[in-house]
């Protein structure tokens, strides 16, 4: 959120001076207007509008207190009908240190490149006062229109005059998301169905229709009848915009074991045991929450799914009656509480070869060998491979004995 705007320039009599802020007495002191101001404009001002090998280009500056960011372009405009044959102004906008400043860099290049051109058309900025034109609007009407327009509505489209209008908007910026994998499981954060319509691209539409939580990546792309490079560029557009999350394949021999943030759930912060309760119960009466921390609790390193649920059958609790155990354990990593335990091949004949520039294909297992660097989990394996687990277990012993070893991590 924009804290303040304001219209600096420097006179060569009075040096660096604000002409215009909004709102008022945000940045120097008015009269009849009694409100703090956001920072110590002095101490600033040689950076508002910098000498002339700083100028013409985007620079941001922290205040003394770093509360506020300032935001500017100071721009000079070389030409002998002025004093000292140059013309400097600066249009700044001030936020918090910690607003992320990316959107609002286009919006200060915008301001500055705008006023620019007007100044050059017609002295708009250096006649302000002198011209009697009343037909373009006050810089000062400007800048509170562009605080108050961005601010409520993310963008503005101002007329100034016949020949000129002011149009910017603010575009969110989000990270560049991780590469989508074909052993990925997406999960829609949305309900496409809501808000897709014919004029969507034709391929996110039949990747869209496959999500579903339990598919993989390479699944989504083969029932789509979608070349799977494609499939992965209109999840990652997914991904970018927060529609989807990533999680791993779902499979009864994987490991999970509770994070840290298991006692905010024990405790039950925010309602979890509830939500979770409503999210994996399934059949029957709904069993104290209890039950829920104890499923949870009892995962660890040493244990897969299968041997999990074992384990509590025999204890005499059937899990399957009352649970649908791939959306606990969903739910579990969306939230924090548990994290995926992965499983790689190492081979040290196989680094030894790429240690030394030699490859040395092992009989019966040139298939995997690729695999068993350490740096490709089972997930990929299973996926690539079309490969059960008990599969690529059972090439892995047609190694060379004691060269493999099995690493979870």
């Amino acid at each position: 959120m924009i804290q303040g705007i304001f219209y600096a320039r420097f006179l060569p009599e009075e040096g660096t001076r604000v002409v215009h802020q909004s709102p008022p007495g945000c940045i120097v002191p008015e009269p009849d207007i009694d409100k703090p101001r956001l920072f110590d404009f002095e101490t600033i001002s040689e950076y508002i509008i910098p000498r002339q090998a700083f100028c013409n280009r985007y620079v941001t500056i922290c205040e003394p207190e770093n509360k506020y960011r300032i935001l500017g372009h100071p721009v000079c405009i070389d030409n002998e009908k002025y004093k000292r044959n140059e013309f400097m102004f600066n249009f700044c906008i001030v936020i918090g240190t910690e607003v992320d400043k990316i959107p609002y860099e286009a919006v200060v290049r915008r301001l500055a490149s705008t006023f620019t051109e007007m100044e050059i058309q017609n002295q708009f900025l250096s006649e302000e006062g002198i011209s009697n034109s009343q037909d373009r609007r006050s810089i000062a009407a400007l800048i509170e229109i562009i605080k108050e327009d961005l601010n409520n509505y993310n963008e503005c489209m101002i007329p100034v005059d016949d020949a000129n209008t002011i149009n910017m908007k603010l575009f969110p910026v989000h990270k560049h998301p991780p590469p989508v994998k074909s052993w990925h499981v997406p999960i829609s954060k949305i309900k496409f169905t809501d808000i897709m319509d014919d004029t969507w691209d034709l391929t996110m539409r039949k990747v869209i229709h496959h999500i579903d939580g339990i598919k993989d990546v390479r699944r989504i792309a083969h029932d789509a009848d979608v070349a799977l490079s494609l499939t992965k560029i209109a999840l990652q557009h997914l991904l970018y915009y927060d529609s989807i999350l990533m999680l791993d394949l779902f499979l009864f021999g994987n490991i999970y074991a509770p994070t840290p943030e298991i006692n905010d759930f024990i405790a039950d912060k925010d309602g979890l045991q509830n939500e979770c309760a409503n999210y994996v119960y399934i059949n029957g009466p709904r069993l104290p929450n209890f039950y829920l921390c104890r499923l949870f609790t009892s995962l660890c390193t040493s244990r897969t799914i299968k041997e999990w649920l074992k384990m509590h059958m025999d204890q005499g609790f059937p899990v399957f009656n009352y649970i649908d155990v791939r959306r606990f354990i969903q739910f579990g990593v969306i939230k924090g509480l548990i994290y995926r335990v992965h499983k790689y091949a190492v081979s040290s004949q196989y680094i030894a070869s790429l240690v030394s520039g030699q490859s040395m294909p092992v009989e019966g297992g040139d298939v995997l060998q690729k695999y068993t660097d350490g740096c490709h989990c089972f997930d990929q394996i299973i996926t690539e491979k079309n490969m059960a687990d008990s599969k690529i277990m059972e090439r892995l012993r047609k190694f060379p004995k004691g060269d493999v070893e099995i690493i979870y991590r």
